[in-house]
């Protein structure tokens, strides 16, 4: 913790060996629902001296923190996005069907301190099925073959391909709307033939996808907003 005008700011050190510097960023996404900083520390460089260095950069972290949009808890009569369209969450502790949507509900059946671990495991296997139903759809017009899909809660990118042909995607991406999933989707799997981001790839990509700009320009504006939820 610092302590920033009064306010005591929850501080997330992380070690990474290829910073050249101290890196400072918002941290919205902690399960407590609060919002803190992530103070990113390169090799070298002691924790005492990084907690330091964070609070003489209080206007910065204030300016920061009063940007952040308020955190939404998977709770009882939450409103969330889901494939772009908000979803009320309803609790049912009676019904035996897991978690289901109807028109624009989202049902948790079970305990109620069980709601938001069983409503994110849904929303993984949501996205993951859809995942891997496009994957599979825009490398077979390729006529290219992939590795293993994973899911992962980045917060830097939405998706990524290694160089073996694994693909990585943010599970979050069930949150957008449909054409910003589908871009998202088409820009790895494109990656799959072009290891880069030059004219050809960006071809690729817009014929893998039909609203590529718009989804671009909606994951620049609104993209940083899906991690607020849950």
């Amino acid at each position: 913790m610092i302590e920033i005008d009064g306010r005591r700011v929850p501080v997330r050190l992380r070690h990474n060996h290829r910073a050249r510097r101290l890196i400072l960023r918002p941290d919205a996404n902690r399960a407590d629902g609060e919002v803190g900083i992530v103070v990113t520390l390169p090799n070298g460089v002691a924790i005492a001296e990084a907690l330091s260095w964070a609070g003489t950069q209080s206007v910065w972290i204030s300016r920061h923190l009063n940007k952040l949009p308020e955190r939404v808890l998977f709770t009882e009569g939450a409103l969330i996005p889901f494939q772009g369209i908000d979803h009320v969450i309803r609790h049912q502790p009676t019904a035996r069907r897991g978690v289901w949507s109807a028109g624009e509900v989202i049902y948790v059946s079970g305990r109620l301190e069980h709601l938001p671990r069983r409503l994110t495991d849904w929303l993984k296997l949501q996205a993951r099925s859809r995942i891997t139903d496009l994957v599979a759809e825009k490398a077979a017009t390729l006529q290219l073959s992939f590795g293993r899909i994973s899911l992962r809660d980045t917060k830097s990118r939405w998706g990524s391909c290694a160089a073996n042909g694994n693909l990585n995607f943010s599970w979050r991406l069930i949150l957008a709307p449909t054409f910003v999933f589908d871009y998202v989707v088409a820009h790895e799997v494109a990656h799959l033939r072009e290891h880069n981001h030059g004219p050809a790839f960006w071809q690729l990509v817009e014929n893998l996808t039909p609203e590529m700009q718009r989804a671009r320009a909606w994951l620049n504006s609104y993209g940083p907003g899906l991690h607020r939820f849950g």
